[in-house]
């Protein structure tokens, strides 16, 4: 049992759509619709009537529904309880990351901004995009920087939230170098050949960009999935090996690069997508959180532009 799968379930009954459900839980609609049914091995017993429209609970799930609704609540009331002990002072700047940018672009930013703002205090919490997004909009984080596409917009209210842009980053195809310093894996290749593919799990942000990026291929590219995750690292360590080629933000593969230990597997310029950083954070009158240093930090970093 994961309290995901509750908080899903309890979506559902709200909206009676799976694919409005899974917009606001922030994940494609395959993978929310396993995860009710993960619900539902759980339970051993159907919880949603799937022959109706729009969708409706079985009486099982009617009866689950209220106990969810109560089990999420008493969680919640706890975990804030617990909360409330942290020694987390007013100095401290708490961020939610997705973990491709707590590797590679945080620490860097985090080093420039401590030479022209000033020391920081700052504790990180590493998560995929859609538990960093649950953090801010739980106000269980001051600040929240993920990647932005206009393919893929995050379902955050303008009128709740507020963002400011922090540069931009380049998603681009990597692959281990030969002995002449040529990518072992390199795109598009060669007609009929199956180029071993490192690729995203199925939600993950970065992997729905690559998704865009091979949709708009000029040609057919035959890429052979050989291994999957949702983190960008995990990636990276097996482009290191040789196992394939892999997408990867190129903030994440500087040193690798200088080293030659991976080279870009495209022609510059091609088979690559740019992403906007952001930061977000919930609008001074309805913020749970007001720390000085966090309004300090954000009047600075919109000051700069």
């Amino acid at each position: 049992m994961e309290t995901k799968w509750l908080e899903d379930f309890v979506s559902l009954a709200e909206t009676r759509s799976f694919s409005r459900s899974a917009q606001h839980r922030h994940v494609t609609q395959p993978a929310f619709s396993r995860r009710i049914q993960a619900l539902e091995a759980w339970a051993g017993v159907d919880l949603v009537d799937r022959s109706s429209y729009p969708t409706r609970l079985t009486a099982a799930g009617e009866t689950l529904l209220g106990q969810a609704v109560e089990m999420l609540g008493s969680l919640q009331a706890t975990r804030n309880m617990l909360r409330s002990h942290q020694a987390v002072g007013q100095d401290m700047i708490e961020f939610a990351v997705p973990h491709s940018l707590a590797f590679s672009f945080f620490p860097h930013w985090l080093m420039d901004l401590r030479q022209r703002f000033g020391a920081v205090k700052s504790r990180l919490n590493a998560l995929n995009v859609h538990d960093a997004m649950m953090q801010l909009s739980e106000g269980n984080c001051d600040l929240l920087i993920v990647y932005h596409h206009p393919s893929q917009p995050l379902q955050l209210d303008p009128e709740r939230y507020e963002m400011a842009s922090l540069g931009h980053e380049t998603l681009a195809a990597y692959a281990k170098a030969d002995a002449q310093g040529r990518p072992l894996f390199a795109l598009p290749g060669h007609p009929g050949q199956k180029i071993p593919f490192l690729s995203y799990a199925s939600g993950a942000y970065l992997g729905r960009l690559v998704e865009l990026v091979v949709k708009d291929s000029p040609t057919a590219l035959n890429l052979d999935s050989i291994y999957e995750t949702d983190m960008a690292e995990g990636l990276k360590a097996m482009a290191l090996e040789g196992h394939g080629l892999a997408f990867l933000p190129a903030s994440s593969v500087k040193k690798e690069l200088k080293a030659k230990r991976l080279v870009q597997a495209t022609a510059a310029g091609s088979y690559e997508l740019s992403m906007e950083l952001r930061i977000y954070r919930e609008r001074p009158e309805a913020a749970r959180r007001s720390k000085p240093v966090a309004l300090a930090l954000w009047d600075y970093l919109t000051q700069r532009g």
